[in-house]
């Protein structure tokens, strides 16, 4: 599963806040509201994302293992 702790971790330590991010950067609030929910945002946004805080995409996500009874599927 792919999380974005790092992202608000990286605001707080930027000192940005969402307001800048939608009304100077003019980032999406439903981009916003994707992450705050774990949906899936692309990776163009993303880029965006990394342009903006002048950061990696390791300060914007992190994969986290899901439990294998929550995701019984695999790939292989």
């Amino acid at each position: 599963m792919i999380s974005y702790e790092p992202f608000y971790q990286t605001l707080y330590k930027k000192g940005v806040t969402e307001y800048q991010l939608i009304y100077k950067q003019g980032l999406s609030a439903n981009t916003l509201h994707r992450m705050k929910h774990g949906r899936d945002i692309s990776t163009k946004t993303i880029n965006t994302l990394c342009f903006i805080l002048d950061c990696s995409v390791s300060d914007i996500l992190c994969y986290v293992p899901d439990d294998e009874t929550d995701n019984p599927k695999r790939y292989d």
